[in-house]
């Protein structure tokens, strides 16, 4: 009996070499100081809070977004809090004209942080499709905008730079599908394919990719959604308690800093990262470790989670108050 906890360590240690020399990409550390980074929604919520802390850590940051009256109150506070004085550019991440002459003018990045969102709430059925192209265009065509304007710049002279990182912050809602999250589900979802496929292809570039996973979080954004959710989505989202911007901004600082590609910011979300690793690139050992011995168990708990979710979308009343007399939901985006 005493050799089986003999053959377990060997074991253990077989398969530590064996994942030492199979991990892809290798592990990296990514600093901030004295180093460019570009945020985008960076006038508010969780892009003001990582523009604070950048600069706080000696990072020369630009922020962007629309309003330039909010970009600029916003570049006072950081300045308030910091002494750090930021760069400001407007744009619309709809419009890749613009942001290829914004990158064009502004340093070369060092790390690119697509942190722009927009969501509207309601099922799909009863949303506007102007409200759903809306959705699509800024959370996921805007990415894709983001890192081909910033991509030619930011490949120049990469080994005398060192290492660069691009950040797309995703959602809880982009690991599992939510009730009246589906089209918003279905952008954040695209950000995880276009994460994987995007690493493999800047590797040799040595340029990094995370992906950010936020759970609700306490900004101006989540006050306006909460006023546009159906019932169902109320009852869910009390399941979980919301986090602050500044609390996902230093997750996902540490996030770029480590290299990490699947970001969780909280217990659940790091479940669900671990639940669904699949294809993920991995850098470290130990995330490995959990992912293959904890897949079975967290498979389990993730039916159990579902059920109550279930459970709670089909008890919903179709007759009653949840509708309008002319088909239109309460609550929902029209």
């Amino acid at each position: 009996m005493a050799t089986i906890p003999i053959l377990i360590v060997i074991f253990l240690l077989i398969m530590s070499l064996y994942l030492t020399l199979l991990l892809r990409p290798k592990p990296i550390k990514i600093p901030v100081k004295n180093r460019h980074i570009f945020i985008t929604g960076g006038s508010s919520g969780i892009g003001l809070s990582l523009a604070h802390q950048a600069a706080s850590e000696g990072a020369r940051v630009t922020i962007l977004a629309r309003d330039p009256n909010k970009l600029e109150q916003a570049r006072d506070s950081i300045h308030l809090s910091t002494g750090v004085d930021v760069n400001i550019a407007i744009a619309d991440v709809r419009d890749f004209e613009t942001l290829k002459a914004v990158m064009d003018e502004v340093d070369p990045i060092d790390v690119l942080v697509c942190n722009q969102g927009v969501y509207i709430g309601g099922e799909l059925e009863f949303q506007k499709m102007e409200n759903i192209k809306m959705m699509v265009d800024v959370n996921l065509m805007g990415t894709l905008n983001l890192i081909k304007a910033a991509l030619p710049r930011m490949k120049n002279n990469r080994k005398i730079r060192g290492p660069a990182s691009i950040a797309l912050m995703s959602s809880q809602a982009g690991q599992c599908g939510f009730y009246g999250y589906t089209t918003y589900s279905a952008t954040k979802f695209g950000l995880r394919g276009l994460g994987e496929a995007l690493q493999m292809e800047l590797i040799s570039d040595d340029i990094h990719v995370s992906l950010i996973f936020p759970p609700d979080t306490a900004t101006p954004g989540l006050i306006e959604e909460r006023k546009r959710r159906p019932r169902v989505m109320r009852k869910i989202a009390a399941c979980s308690s919301p986090m602050t911007a500044d609390e996902v901004a230093r997750k996902t600082l540490d996030g770029i800093k480590s290299g990490t590609f699947l970001v969780s910011c909280n217990f659940l979300g790091f479940l669900m990262c671990l639940g669904a690793a699949d294809f993920a690139p991995q850098r470290s050992i130990l995330t490995a470790f959990a992912e293959i011995f904890a897949a079975g168990f967290i498979r389990f708990y993730a039916i159990a989670f579902l059920w109550r979710f279930y459970e709670m979308a089909s008890r919903r009343n179709t007759n009653s108050s949840h509708k309008r007399a002319d088909g239109t939901m309460k609550n929902s985006s029209n």
